[in-house]
């Protein structure tokens, strides 16, 4: 597992690289949305923000419901109260319910009173993070209960080398699925854009240790085949337990939940601001763009993203599963719009930039890989049946969602045209060429067309203001 995940912590790197010339290009909300929708059009754009949008959404609830998983090891019973029914085996109880609501609850408060605080709670979790895996590493490594020989053999002989590899390299796309997070917030950053690409590699390289320094853990406790063929609930808390007893225990949950709640703080800031970009460009309603009067957030977006979430948790875990595991498929949808663009306006570079033209081009590469990964019937990371229904259901709620949207805002336009209709002396009908929803709030800056250069400064969120755009690909 660790050179499956080592490799690909270096193939998002090279993804990475491209987040950062388009983050520097353009720091507005919305990330990959916004790329897409600048390179390529509407059409591209809701189709990335479509799928790229459940992988976000799906981690939020997947990361609370993990609240409730920790507890049934490191607590049984305590949360286990309630029993209400069993879903593809997976027993759901109202007191894991509650305590996952009531997470969900606070960060979603949270979030809305604005990215500074939210941003410093990251902080101290990440921090907190970090601080106990380095513990639980040292105390693991020195600890006479370890042996290195307990590593052998380095690859299972149930398994091919190389496909065991590439069954691990398959899931990075979700297994680092936050540093795209930090693009989605551009537009709120206290700091250089230049500094963001050095952010999500340094995030990268840091998640890419915590994986390896727990799979390491659990793996030189015991000889890891046959801890394995004994099937512990949870492998790496059954290791830390033997190796340092229930102190062992606290820390690691100290660990884990300072990782799922700082993740689930990344992606409510990742989720809301999509939809939000996906309002300000009137993709969605205008109800997901409201931004609060005092805070100067995507309230309702964020709103919107709770009120998910916390739906998700009485479908039992084992059907959320089902949902994460094809939305890593959304996740490379995201890479590969974001290297495309990189590559489209790379190549307008008079000089320079040689090595991010090399990166779009790879990125571009990966990210078709890593879909050919999960949707040809031969490789190891093939989703299973029950994701592949999830992923059918979701492309025609998309499909729906989209003609509905499109002819709902024909008829406004059409509705507008009419009123702005007018006859010239020579009794000859006039019709605005360039038709505009009522309603549409001005820029601040006083423009009445997107610009690129000058639209590319506003803080939106900051400010309130909308984008006025040039409609492409209509």
């Amino acid at each position: 597992m660790a050179i499956g995940m080592s490799i690909g912590a270096l193939l998002m790197i090279i993804i990475a690289m491209n987040y950062g010339y388009m983050v520097n290009k353009f720091p507005v909300a919305g990330g990959e949305f916004e790329y897409a929708y600048k390179t390529f059009g509407r059409k591209h754009a809701f189709f990335c923000a479509w799928f790229l949008g459940l992988s976000y959404l799906s981690i939020v609830p997947l990361n609370a419901t993990a609240l409730g998983l920790i507890g049934r090891y490191m607590l049984p019973g305590l949360l286990e109260k309630g029993y209400l029914y069993s879903i593809a085996g997976w027993d759901v109880y109202l007191g894991e319910i509650l305590f996952d609501s009531l997470a969900l609850i606070l960060l979603a408060r949270l979030s809305i009173k604005g990215i500074k605080g939210a941003g410093k709670m990251q902080t101290y979790l990440a921090m907190t993070l970090i601080g106990t895996i380095i513990l639980l590493t040292v105390v693991a490594v020195f600890s006479p209960r370890t042996s290195i020989s307990n590593l052998l053999p380095v690859f299972s002989p149930s398994m091919p080398p190389l496909k065991g590899i590439i069954a691990v390299v398959a899931i990075a796309p979700w297994a680092y699925v936050g540093f795209d997070t930090i693009p989605q917030a551009s537009e709120e950053f206290n700091f250089s854009p230049k500094k963001a690409r050095v952010i999500m590699i340094c995030s990268i390289v840091f998640g890419g240790l915590m994986y390896i320094a727990l799979n390491t853990i659990t793996a030189i406790v015991f000889p890891w085949q046959s801890f394995i063929a004994s099937a512990p609930n949870w492998a790496t808390g059954a290791a830390v337990e033997a190796l340092m007893g229930k102190a062992g225990l606290v820390i690691l949950g100290i660990a884990l939940v300072s990782a799922i709640f700082a993740g689930m703080i990344g992606f409510y800031m990742a989720a809301s601001r999509l939809l939000f970009s996906m309002s300000r460009s009137k993709t969605l309603p205008k109800w997901f763009g409201k931004i609060h009067p005092e805070y100067k957030t995507p309230a309702n977006a964020i709103k919107f993203v709770f009120a998910v979430s916390i739906i998700v948790p009485w479908f039992g875990r084992e059907v959320l599963l089902w949902i994460v595991d094809m939305s890593s498929i959304g996740a490379s949808i995201g890479y590969f719009y974001t290297s495309a663009a990189t590559f489209k306006f790379v190549m307008k570079e008079k000089e320079g930039y040689t090595l991010i033209k090399i990166t779009s081009v790879l990125g571009i590469l990966l990210s078709l890989g890593f879909i050919a990964l999960l949707v040809i019937p031969t490789m190891p990371s093939f989703l299973s049946f029950p994701s592949w229904i999830s992923l059918l259901a979701w492309t025609i709620i998309g499909v729906v969602f989209y003609v509905m949207r499109r002819k709902s805002k024909i008829k406004a336009q059409m509705q507008v045209a009419f009123k702005q209709t007018s006859i010239n002396n020579n009794g000859e009908i006039s019709i605005p060429i360039a038709i505009e929803e009522e309603g549409i709030e001005k820029c601040p800056l006083g423009l009445t067309e997107y610009n690129e250069k000058k639209c590319s400064q506003i803080g939106c969120i900051k400010m309130g203001c909308v984008y006025n755009r040039n409609e492409k690909g209509e």
